[in-house]
């Protein structure tokens, strides 16, 4: 359960940032840079390192306040941005593409709309096109409506890294992924997100860092105004079902076409949950599809439909 790729520290503002090399490719490889969600880690993005890691570099930091990065505070989606940049920088990296899932999505749209000569592309799974929110909504109000079990465990402590798994097994998006037959990396990936001791054992996910970041993302108007102002081709990949299994998901294709997306704005539809785009092979090989075809690498055959 505890296999490790290479991880590297990359000096940011504040500290120092954990990044996985989930697949270091061929030499000269396309990179891409790859921002996990609210309160995930970089390991979440290691079934799609393993769909295109014949072809691509792909880097996944634990972002700030998350993981072994938990250390780093964040004030916002922007610090995950400029993070973004010194990974690119620390490991030479071309022209690589962003790509973000859930939050992670924001902020890789974000980067790419701030620093277009940095960045060739950009992916975003379930996530990265705002919608407005009340003015007054709370932040954990929100929160909890949408991921519910991923928020209630930041204050939650667990016995062991069996404890923790039998909690997410209750989980309706996570749980029958996670009972299934070859899912070492969905165990890998939720029990890397533990710290402290035995008997004590909790989330590393900062409740600061998450409440920052969601906070950007109801109401920062740099973020919400990202994706419209690309200068890059995105591909915007959407699940029909949200982050507790439920439909609808968290985009339909009304609302993105009311949402009048620039031009070179490609979007598909996935089957399965807002967890699944990650981890599902079928989500898995939709999303590597677009990672290859944006990155100019060989694409691999998948079963996705594309729609505009």
């Amino acid at each position: 359960m505890r296999r490790r790729e290479r991880v590297e520290t990359v000096r940011v503002a504040d500290g120092d940032l954990a990044v996985h090399v989930l697949a270091d490719g061929p030499p000269r490889a396309p990179t891409v840079i790859a921002l996990h969600s609210i309160s995930s880690n970089g390991l979440a993005w290691r079934p799609v390192a393993r769909a295109v890691g014949s072809h691509l570099r792909v880097l996944a930091p634990d972002m700030r306040g998350r993981a072994e990065s938990a250390a780093l505070r964040s004030r916002g989606l922007a610090d995950h941005a400029t993070d973004a940049l010194a990974v690119a920088a620390h490991f030479g990296a071309s022209r690589p593409v962003v790509a973000g899932h859930s939050m992670g999505a924001f902020a890789a749209v974000l980067a790419a709309a701030s620093h277009p000569e940095t960045f060739s592309a950009v992916v975003m799974v379930d996530g990265g096109l705002s919608f407005p929110s009340s003015p007054t909504a709370e932040v954990d109000e929100v929160l909890h409506r949408l991921i519910g079990p991923a928020m209630d465990r930041l204050t939650m402590t667990f016995a062991d890294e069996d404890d923790y798994l039998r909690y997410w097994r209750s989980h309706p998006a996570i749980g029958p992924l996670l009972r299934s037959a070859g899912h070492d990396d969905l165990a890998g990936y939720l029990v890397h997100d533990l710290a402290g001791p035995p008997g004590a054992m909790r989330s590393s996910s900062s409740l600061e860092a998450v409440r920052a970041d969601w906070g950007d993302m109801l109401a920062d108007p740099a973020t919400h105004a990202a994706v419209h102002t690309l200068q890059c081709p995105a591909h915007l990949l959407w699940a029909q079902r949200g982050p507790l299994d439920e439909p609808p998901g968290l985009y339909s294709a009304a609302a993105l076409e009311a949402a009048h997306l620039p031009a070179d704005v490609v979007t598909t539809p996935l089957t399965g949950n807002h967890y699944g785009t990650l981890l599902d092979p079928t989500s898995v090989a939709v999303v590597a599809h677009a990672l290859l075809t944006l990155a100019d690498a060989p694409p691999s055959p998948h079963r996705g439909r594309r729609v505009r």
